[in-house]
């Protein structure tokens, strides 16, 4: 669905050159259950829209050490962008996020994460994108990530942060594949694209506003080129 979203893009930036990050979500509450972990390292993987932006949102904050574009839910065999993009294999387009949970803990991450890296309230769709594949869903890799992402989203819900039930999926990790080559840092390598200009700029421009003590300025890239 990317081409159609870069066509929209172009024409929506015909009429705006600016991209607004005002119009992405405010602060939203810390989880209430967000356990200390004194491991070394751990790694999530999260999926919710285009994979481009949520690696670009996660290579800027403070703690993580490495964020793999690539794909969740479905099997190895079918683990490439043109598959995944017939909306049939199951699979999701997500991000492997590895951390420090010393320095950023899985409850934070999953505060950007559901306040300015996605909307969770959109049901198999993420901005200009449609399908499965850019569902929301949290691929929890233990018992305890899935614990404190069903308590998470149980207390925004009650809360009422958002004006519409949260559709996050939670499912355990089954496998991650890493995306093409020209997927990854895609973002920084392409900062003047149409669709990331609209579409991933701003949730940068969110993260740097909204979460500024969780901010790093410069990303930690997977590559360089």
């Amino acid at each position: 669905m990317k081409l159609a979203s870069l066509l929209a893009a172009s024409a929506l930036l015909a009429l705006s050159a600016v991209a607004h990050a005002d119009d992405l979500d405010k602060t939203i509450p810390a989880p209430g259950f967000d356990p200390a972990n004194d491991a070394a390292h751990e790694t999530v993987v999260l999926a919710g829209g285009c994979f481009w932006g949520q690696q670009a949102v996660f290579e800027h904050v403070k703690g993580v050490t490495k964020v793999v574009a690539g794909y969740s839910g479905g099997a190895a065999a079918t683990a490439n962008y043109s598959m995944v993009t017939t909306e049939t294999t199951g699979h999701a387009e997500s991000v492997e996020i590895t951390f420090d949970p010393k320095m950023v803990s899985f409850g934070r991450l999953l505060q950007v994460f559901f306040s300015v890296a996605h909307d969770p309230t959109e049901l198999n769709f993420q901005g200009p994108d449609e399908g499965t594949s850019y569902r929301s869903e949290i691929f929890f890799a233990s018992p305890g990530q899935e614990k404190t992402a069903r308590a998470y989203i149980a207390q925004l819900d009650a809360a009422h942060v958002f004006a519409k039930p949260i559709v996050t999926r939670i499912e355990p990790l089954k496998g991650f594949y890493a995306a093409e080559g020209y997927h990854q840092d895609y973002l920084i390598h392409n900062p003047t694209q149409p669709y990331i200009v609209f579409n991933d700029l701003p949730k940068l421009a969110a993260l740097k506003r909204v979460w500024p003590d969780y901010y790093r300025p410069d990303p930690v890239r997977l590559a360089s080129r």
